[in-house]
């Protein structure tokens, strides 16, 4: 009996190595080389506050050079400022340009052109640039939808598009997009700004198979809500049911999410998610997306039901919140 069972255990170890073996073999699993920071050009657009800021900041205490775009001229010279004390060598420089990617591809071109020639080819594009807006559907003006999606899809799309093609021809390079965890579940009060994150998903998942084969690296952020002036000036505004789903969960601070999304992406992972909850919404939200190692296949055949229960819960808790807020409202109107 003894000798039965450690054939039974031996087989059962030889089914899962061969069948480990199959999905290397198998599987589309990307394994690019990390790219080293050190002399590298780094455009970061949105980078005068919060996560473009703390991006620009990471990629320049690891010695890249900085093309740093954002539409406020006043803010984008002060974090130029900021950012130059945190130099490791006199080489360096911080070059800024005061643009908005949303409008005008030509000129998005042109000024990325003349970044191109000041400081080379772009190793590394970091789409930070982003607004939000917190409402009903229906109270949400139309055109802020519009302006919505050009600034945070067309935002990504332009500065893309104008340093894709030369990435092509040196085969090397790394294309970021900063969506947000509500581009992965939408959220009462994100109708228009989920939509737009959501945008983003498609076209990293869509650019990655075209550009793969020249040796390029799309990743696609997903973070949680981040502690930055744009996340405080919403939170003044935000109304009540999104505002008590939202402290479901932490807020990060903008440093710690630049750490992760830079190392993400010099190590060519597709995925980059922040703490428990963007692990378990990353495997929740696989679907098709590229992979980046046999562990990530293997966490989603293992936990991808366990996790699917779990966010049944959070589902049924965030409909209690919005029922009882509808139901004090109606309260508050018939006591008025």
């Amino acid at each position: 009996m003894p000798g039965a069972l450690l054939l039974l255990a031996a087989t059962g170890v030889a089914l899962v190595v061969a069948f480990l073996l199959l999905l290397y073999l198998v599987l589309p699993v990307n394994h690019p080389k990390p790219l080293s920071l050190s002399g590298a050009h780094v455009v970061v657009t949105g980078g005068s506050s919060g996560i473009g800021k703390s991006v620009a900041i990471e990629c320049f205490k690891q010695g890249a050079f900085i093309t740093l775009i954002a539409r406020n001229e006043k803010r984008l010279l002060e974090a130029k400022r900021e950012i130059e004390k945190f130099s490791v060598n006199d080489k360096q420089v911080v070059h800024s340009i005061s643009l908005d990617v949303s409008k005008d591809y030509a000129n998005v071109e042109k000024l990325l052109k003349q970044a191109q020639e000041k400081l080379g080819p772009v190793d590394m594009l970091v789409n930070c640039a982003g607004i939000s807006v917190n409402g009903k559907f229906e109270d949400i003006d139309t055109y802020r939808f519009e302006q919505l999606m050009a600034v945070n899809y067309l935002g990504s799309v332009y500065p893309t598009r104008a340093v894709v093609t030369k990435m092509k021809e040196r085969r090397m390079g790394r294309i970021v997009f900063v969506s947000s965890q509500a581009g992965q579940v939408g959220v009462f009060g994100y109708s228009a700004y989920s939509a737009t994150k959501y945008a983003l998903r498609g076209l990293a998942e869509s650019l990655q198979m075209e550009v793969k084969p020249y040796n390029i690296c799309v990743t696609i952020a997903y973070p949680p809500d981040t502690e930055t002036p744009g996340f405080v000036e919403e939170s003044q505004s935000k109304i009540l049911e999104t505002k008590l789903i939202s402290e479901s969960s932490s807020i990060c601070q903008p440093d710690y999410v630049a750490r992760i999304i830079v190392k993400n992406a010099v190590q060519g992972k597709f995925t980059s998610s922040f703490g428990v909850d963007g692990h378990m919404l990353r495997i929740l939200t696989n679907g098709m997306a590229p992979v980046s190692s046999i562990a990530e296949i293997l966490e989603s055949v293992i936990f991808l039901g366990i996790f699917r229960l779990v966010s049944l819960y959070f589902i049924a808790g965030f409909d209690s919140i919005v029922r009882r807020c509808l139901v004090e409202r109606e309260k508050s109107e018939k006591t008025d």
